[in-house]
């Protein structure tokens, strides 16, 4: 599900915005479908993409793979160092040009005292105007789903104490509070298969798939347009749905299900 979204976001990000450049975080393992040749067939083959974890396995992986791909790289990095992480990554990106920065399925593994609003804002701060943030991250409802909020809970304590050893389950307000000064692109915040879908429902939405949210924001410049008064841009010139065109699928990608950093 993370992975089908982050497709999506990219395809949207290289074909409609004409996004160049992506800095793809906490990336993981190789598995299928890897976004750097999403990207790449959805922009133009020089689309530079970079890929930061801190595990050697995967850079080892990683590197591997993308020994004979020149424009894209495996890098070793702390995602919570944005200085350390950007300028290691300014050795194949031109940061003087808009960035992406996708943060899929990473963010809800660092605790409050790792501060992920603080992180965030770090890179925002360092990127130029225009440059795009794509997060997901596990949510709690609260108190007023209460079926969904015990299940979220559940989930919590699986993650932490059986699984990944961490995995946050925070508000909405919370995960909005994320993209900090960054206006959300349209539709904002919403369950990953509600952001731009490729067609209608073909089953009942599992209660887990609920607890995952998704948003993009851009980083302000002139002359965007805007939804009334809110700070969601519209879609406009700037962004096409990812249903507006079809890709075939591929036999590799990266897995973002794992602990990042």
């Amino acid at each position: 599900m993370n992975r089908r979204w982050l497709t999506r976001a990219v395809r949207s990000l290289a074909e409609g915005a004409e996004v160049q450049q992506f800095l793809d975080l906490g990336a993981g393992l190789p598995t299928r479908d890897p976004l750097h040749i999403v990207a790449q067939e959805c922009g133009r083959r020089e689309v530079k993409v970079v890929y930061v974890d801190n595990d050697p396995l995967c850079v080892a992986h990683g590197r591997a793979m993308l020994e004979r791909n020149e424009n894209t790289h495996y890098l070793p990095g702390d995602l919570t160092d944005a200085a350390a992480t950007l300028d290691n990554a300014g050795r194949y990106l031109n940061l003087q040009q808009p960035v992406a920065v996708l943060l899929g399925a990473v963010l809800h593994h660092l605790g409050d005292d790792e501060d992920p609003a603080g992180v965030v804002s770090r890179y925002i701060d360092l990127l130029p105007a225009g440059s795009y943030v794509a997060i997901t991250h596990y949510c709690d409802p609260g108190p007023g789903h209460p079926e969904l909020h015990e299940l979220a809970r559940q989930l919590e304590r699986a993650h932490v104490e059986e699984e990944f050893g961490s995995g946050r389950y925070r508000s909405r307000d919370d995960i909005r509070g994320l993209f900090g000064s960054l206006d959300l692109v349209d539709p904002g915040l919403t369950p990953l298969d509600e952001w731009w879908p490729q067609g209608p429902p073909i089953r009942a939405k599992a209660c887990e798939e609920q607890l995952i949210l998704g948003g993009l924001g851009r980083k302000p410049r002139f002359g965007l347009a805007r939804i009334g008064g809110s700070d969601r841009l519209s879609r406009g010139p700037h962004l096409l749905s990812p249903t507006t065109r079809q890709f075939p699928e591929r036999a590799a990608s990266w897995d973002h299900s794992r602990k990042p950093r």
